[in-house]
């Protein structure tokens, strides 16, 4: 390795140390004036200049010292007589993102110059495998359509627990009837208990135009809820109704955090239509 391979390893090597102690200082010394750095988030064309370049750095350490790592796993070093360039990989998350995601790398690329007998950094580029691209989309909306299909499997059943199990404990619910919403997973299955009761045969639930649109960690999903229950005298009660669901991807899981579902009205008597049809 020569001497120059060494100097440029153990200048990123410092760089990446300083940058998980959070000194500023060290993070923007061996770098150019005229430095462009392609970073994760915007602007698009760059962070330009090093008075610019210093301006990122406190907002990353401020979401760092939650607890996230900056650790150089893999670094590679290739050097010319006045010229540089350098490719790392470093795990950079906290241990949450890290946990559901323990692949997830940074990715790292470096140009160098040298200057006056010293290399400097005239080039950063940083950035994240798209995690969201088709597959994972096309993976995440099957993973909701899956809660749903549970949902409704287990409606049929009359498994209350079973309609738990992708509730989430902190779930703000708009339901049907008063009050105006339900705080907690507690409330919620109650709301469902009443209305496993309130059919003493068979019911059931599905939601035929199911629609699911997902952005990283969060879904939104509507569709008209169609729901049967046979009632103890032997008539069968079918409505229709609206619903709007928002789902959080919590520790590898789609959880409910809110809904949002309702009968319209008629303006003239303000009574709800329930006997609605698609």
């Amino acid at each position: 390795m020569s001497d120059d391979t060494e100097q440029i390893r153990a200048l990123i090597e410092g760089w990446a140390a300083a940058v998980h102690r959070g000194d500023l200082s060290v993070v923007t010394a061996d770098h150019a004036d005229d430095i462009v750095m392609f970073d994760v988030p915007p602007p698009y064309k760059g962070v330009r200049g090093l008075a610019a370049y210093r301006e990122v750095w406190p907002p990353f350490f401020a979401w760092q010292a939650q607890g996230a790592c900056f650790d150089i796993e893999e670094l590679e070093v290739t050097a010319g007589d006045d010229v540089a360039f350098a490719f790392a990989l470093l795990r950079c998350g906290t241990e949450e993102e890290l946990a559901e995601r323990p692949e997830t790398r940074m990715r790292l690329t470096l140009g160098l110059r040298k200057e006056e007998g010293r290399w400097v950094v005239a080039h950063e580029h940083h950035s994240f495998p798209d995690l969201h691209g088709p597959d994972e989309q096309a993976q995440a909306e099957r993973e909701v359509r899956a809660v749903h299909q549970h949902w409704f499997d287990r409606t049929a059943a009359k498994d209350l627990d079973g309609l738990m199990a992708h509730i989430a404990e902190d779930i703000v619910s708009y339901e049907h009837d008063t009050p105006l919403r339900y705080i907690g997973r507690d409330r919620v299955r109650e709301v469902c208990r009443a209305g496993l009761d309130s059919a003493p045969g068979q019911v059931t639930w599905d939601v035929p135009e199911l629609k699911v649109l997902i952005r990283d960690d969060l879904a939104v999903v509507w569709g008209l809820n169609h729901m049967t229950g046979e009632m103890g005298d032997g008539t069968t009660e079918n409505t229709c109704s609206r619903g709007t669901r928002v789902f959080q991807r919590r520790g590898g899981a789609w959880q409910m955090i809110h809904q949002h579902v309702s009968y319209p009205y008629d303006p003239e008597t303000g009574e709800a239509k329930t006997d609605l049809r698609p």
